[in-house]
């Protein structure tokens, strides 16, 4: 049985995976060109697909039948052939968004949710909202309701974002600006690369209810594999997947004093987790072609802060990677985002007595005790664990892990 994923630009897709936990079927990525859809699908060798954008409903006329839920969307996301070599459409986003709403654990009843987009992703999410009791507004760019007149739903509860606005690579886009929302419960995305877009991010300063779109990617997956294989999947198998596939993706960020053991544990935790390592500074010598005490002697701390920014930028929409930072990136803010996006992040803690100071310019320039009160509030307000790393790098190695692997 040869299954896949259709799309006309796949990148790097995680649907592989996924359907590999699944069932016992092949699954491949076919990255079509539009001129090249019709004649995939009339000719190609398939039993299954899943369909994402820009296809959803442009397959629609190659199917011989739809499945109530298709028609009611008006798209596919996942097509069967027959036995008589026709296809069928069906939607199996519905059950994947009512799954990540279940999962968030709102109450909508009642509540009024605005839907951002106006594609097949937004009919399906009002449909789902509409059937929980919600009051649902949808936000497009042309529409009766469009981000000109916002105002207007400022007392929304609930916002979905089902553009594609924030997706990798465009991590720092968002679709508005959450500040005149002085009601709003909740925020979901559809988006789960990266894991937290700036909407969401923007949503947790509030302390409100926040959920990306992975697990309504392997809720509407595991759907789609029923349909593949003719078998019922039980839904224990959505929680397991996504915790697998969420460890997978998720970056391991180390902070800490310079000197405080981060390059050395990262390597630990790279052999342990098959994950890559990369340190930052390290990173942004070889981009700038020179040593980091040369950069400080050329453009100065300020000059090193921009440069080490734009590396943390670049490294911080990767996923599924160890990132050992420098000892100063906490003094910039802007950092944080940049970190906390796609990853989680450990801070190291070490003696000051114990931390190294050569080939460091600013510990060798600086009282590491001024430097440690000063920077402590900084570390504290980007880390998500401090770890304690005054015994063996080994054991430090193996605490981050234990935190890591038991998060739900």
């Amino acid at each position: 049985m040869q299954c896949g994923l259709l799309g006309a630009k796949l990148g790097h897709s995680y649907s592989p995976f996924i359907h590999s936990q699944l069932g016992d079927y092949a699954y491949g990525l076919f990255e079509k060109a539009p001129e090249e859809l019709a004649d995939f699908l009339k000719n190609g060798d398939f039993s299954g697909l899943n369909v994402t954008i820009p296809y959803k409903k442009a397959v629609i006329p190659f199917c011989a039948a739809l499945s109530p839920e298709a028609k009611a969307l008006g798209a596919v996301n996942t097509i069967v052939r027959k036995e008589d070599d026709t296809l069928m459409g069906h939607n199996t986003d519905y059950f994947g968004f009512e799954t990540m709403l279940k999962h968030s654990g709102l109450s909508i009843a009642g509540k009024k949710a605005l839907v951002l987009g106006s594609g097949g992703a937004s009919n399906t999410a009002v449909a789902v909202l509409q059937a929980c009791g919600a009051q649902v507004v949808v936000i497009s760019r042309s529409g009766e309701d469009n981000y000109g007149n916002l105002h207007r739903h400022y007392d929304a509860d609930l916002i979905v974002n089902a553009t594609p606005v924030g997706m990798y690579p465009n991590n720092e886009d968002a679709p508005l600006s959450l500040e005149c929302f002085r009601h709003l419960e909740s925020v979901l995305d559809l988006i789960y690369n990266p894991a937290r877009t700036k909407l969401l991010m923007d949503a947790e300063k509030r302390g409100i209810v926040t959920e990306n779109g992975l697990l309504m990617l392997v809720a509407q997956a595991k759907e789609s594999a029923q349909w593949f294989t003719g078998r019922k999947i039980d839904d224990s198998v959505i929680p397991a997947i996504h915790k697998a596939l969420r460890k997978q993706m998720e970056n391991i960020i180390l902070i800490g004093m310079p000197g405080s053991g981060k390059s050395t544990v990262g390597a630990i935790l790279a052999e342990k987790t098959g994950k890559a390592l990369i340190d930052a500074d390290a990173y942004l010598e070889q981009k700038a072609g020179c040593s980091i005490p040369q950069i400080f002697d050329e453009v100065g701390e300020l000059g090193f802060r921009h440069l080490e920014t734009q590396v943390l930028r670049e490294l911080g929409k990767q996923s599924g990677t160890i990132i050992a930072t420098g000892g100063g990136c906490v003094t910039k803010a802007e950092n944080y985002p940049l970190l906390h996006q796609n990853g989680r992040i450990f801070c190291l803690h070490r003696k000051i007595t114990n931390l190294p100071t050569l080939g460091r310019p600013l510990s060798q320039a600086t009282d590491l005790e001024e430097m440690y009160r000063i920077r402590l509030p900084l570390y504290q307000r980007f880390a998500d664990h401090f770890i304690d790393n005054n015994g063996s790098a080994e054991a430090t190695a193996a605490e981050i892990l234990k935190i890591w692997e038991e998060t739900p």
